[in-house]
C-alpha cells in the first residue's frame, strides 16, 4: 500500500516557513519604504504595509518593539526598518516583522496632501465663516457614496432608525480608482440641482491610496461650491482627508455622519413627552387657579344679588334716553327756524325781481350815456368851428385878397431877392390866377445893396 503523496496546507506552509527561517538573507534585513494603511492596535502592536513604486510588503511591529519608536507612524511616511522576513502561517503570506523603525522623510502621497492642504487653507476653504448650518429636521437627504458596501448600508440603516421621516436619495458614485475624482464631483453637482436639505459624502475605510480621491482639489472645490450643507464621512476615525477640512461638518465614520445629519426619533419622542407633561402641569395649575377665582366670584356679594349690579345702569339709561329726546326736539326746532330764514332770504332773491331792478338800472345808464354823447358832439362841433375860423384866418388866400402874391422859382417859394438874378423866370401866384414873369433887376430895401441884371 503506497503512502498518500498529498501534503496538507498546514504542512506545506510549515515547510515554506522553515525555508524562510533558514535563509540568512531574510534575517536582520534593512528595508526602506513608505508606510501605508497603518493601524495601531489597542494592545500596542502596529500593523502596516511597506511599499514603494513597484511592490508592497505586509508588516507588523509588536508592542515590545513599538515602544522604542519615538514618533507616531502615519500613512505616507517614508521609514527605515530593520527586521526579519518570515511566513505567517495563519494567512499563508510572508511578511516583515519589524524590530526597529526610523523616519526617513515624507512619501509622495503625504507630501501632496500637505501641499494641497496649505494651498486651500490660504484661499480660505477651511474658514468657519464659510461653514453652512445643518437643518435640525431635514426632509430630503442626498448620499454620495458607492451603491454597495458597508458604508451605504450603515448610513441607510442609521437614517431609517433615527429619523424615518427623511427621504434618502443615493447618488451611486465611484469612490476609488482613477475615475473616482470625476465621479464624486459629478455626484455632488447633480445633488445640487435639487432641493436637498443636507448631503453626506464619503466611503468606508482603506489605505491612503484607496481614500486618495477625497484628497483631490477638484473634490474639495465641489464641496466648497455646494449650496447644500455637506457632512464628510471618509474612512475610519483616524483617517483625515482634504474633504473633511472643506466640508461643513466632519464625521468619524459613515454611521456617525448619518447620526449627525438627523435627530434621534427616540430623543424627539422623549422631548415631546417631557413637553407634554410640562404643558399638562401648567394647564392643570392654570385650571385650578381659574376654578378658585370662579368660586370667589360666585360667592361674592355682587353675584349673589345680581340685580344690584345692573340697577344703576338702568337709571343711567333712562336719564340718557330723556336727555336724548330733549336734544332731538331742540335740534328739530333749530332746524325749522334755520329753514324759515333761508326761505325768506330766497324770496328776497327771486330772479324776476333782480331782473326788473337790473332793467331799471340799465335804462338810467342808457339815458345818461345818450346825454353824455350829445354833450360830447356839441363840444366837438364848437371846437371844430373855432379851428376852421383860425385856419381860415391863417390861409394864404386871405392874404392874397388883401393884394399879396407868392413868387415861385423852379417850384420853390422865393422869400428873398438874393434867391433870384436878372433873367430868372418866376411864377407868381395871385388871388385869381398865376402870372409868369422875368426878373429884370433886384433892388434891396437897404441903400447900397442892389445889383443890376
Amino acid at each position: 500500500m503506497t503512502s498518500d503523496p498529498y501534503l496538507s496546507v498546514k504542512a506545506l506552509t510549515k515547510y515554506i516557513k522553515k525555508k524562510f527561517d533558514a535563509d540568512p538573507h531574510l534575517r536582520d534585513v534593512y528595508v526602506k519604504g513608505e508606510l501605508s494603511n497603518v493601524k495601531i492596535h489597542t494592545s500596542g502592536h502596529i500593523y502596516f504595509t511597506l511599499k514603494d513604486s513597484s511592490a508592497r510588503l505586509p508588516a507588523v511591529m509588536f508592542a515590545a518593539s513599538a515602544r522604542s519608536v519615538k514618533f507616531k507612524p502615519e500613512s505616507g511616511m517614508t521609514v527605515l526598518i530593520r527586521g526579519d522576513v518570515t511566513v505567517y502561517e495563519a494567512s499563508g503570506q510572508y511578511q516583515l516583522y519589524a524590530q526597529s523603525m526610523q523616519p526617513d522623510g515624507i512619501g509622495d502621497y503625504y507630501l501632496a496632501f500637505e501641499q494641497l492642504k496649505k494651498k486651500l487653507s490660504a484661499e480660505g476653504f477651511f474658514n468657519a465663516a464659510h461653514k453652512k448650518q445643518l437643518p435640525k429636521f431635514p426632509e430630503k437627504i442626498a448620499v454620495v457614496t458607492a451603491p454597495t458596501g458597508a458604508a451605504v448600508r450603515d448610513i441607510i440603516i442609521t437614517l431609517n432608525r433615527r429619523y424615518p421621516l427623511a427621504k434618502v436619495t443615493i447618488f451611486p458614485t465611484l469612490v476609488q480608482g482613477e475615475q473616482a475624482t470625476r465621479s464624486i464631483v459629478q455626484s455632488i453637482q447633480a445633488a445640487n440641482q435639487s432641493d436637498f436639505d443636507v448631503m453626506i459624502v464619503g466611503r468606508g475605510g482603506g489605505s491612503i491610496e484607496d481614500l486618495w480621491a477625497f484628497n483631490e482639489e477638484a473634490v474639495a472645490r465641489a464641496i466648497f461650491d455646494s449650496h447644500i450643507p455637506i457632512i464628510s464621512a471618509v474612512g475610519h476615525e483616524t483617517d483625515t482627508t482634504i474633504a473633511d477640512f472643506v466640508a461643513d461638518l466632519r464625521a468619524a465614520t459613515p454611521t456617525a455622519a448619518a447620526e449627525l445629519a438627523v435627530p434621534s426619533r427616540a430623543e424627539l419622542l422623549d422631548r415631546v413627552i417631557t413637553q407634554q407633561r410640562g404643558m399638562f402641569r401648567i394647564l392643570s395649575n392654570m385650571l385650578q387657579q381659574e376654578k378658585t377665582a370662579l368660586h370667589k366670584l360666585s360667592t361674592s356679594m355682587p353675584l349673589a344679588y345680581p340685580d344690584r349690579l345692573y340697577r344703576p345702569f338702568i337709571e343711567r339709561v333712562e336719564r340718557a334716553s330723556d336727555s336724548l329726546q330733549r336734544e332731538v326736539l331742540q335740534h328739530l326746532n333749530r332746524s325749522r327756524e334755520r329753514f324759515a330764514n333761508l326761505d325768506r332770504q330766497l324770496a328776497s332773491r327771486i330772479p324776476l325781481q333782480r331782473i326788473r331792478q337790473a332793467e331799471t338800472e340799465t335804462a338810467g345808464l342808457q339815458k345818461r350815456l345818450e346825454q353824455s354823447a350829445l354833450q360830447t358832439v356839441s363840444n366837438d362841433k364848437m371846437k371844430l368851428s373855432s379851428a376852421i375860423r383860425t385856419l381860415d384866418a391863417l390861409s394864404p388866400l386871405k392874404l392874397m385878397e388883401r393884394g399879396y402874391t407868392i413868387p415861385y422859382k423852379d417850384g420853390a417859394v422865393v422869400k428873398s431877392i438874393h434867391q433870384v438874378e436878372a433873367g430868372d423866370r418866376l411864377t407868381i401866384t395871385m388871388q385869381d390866377g398865376i402870372v409868369e414873369a422875368a426878373v429884370i433887376n433886384t433892388i434891396p430895401t437897404t441903400e447900397g445893396e442892389h445889383s443890376n441884371g
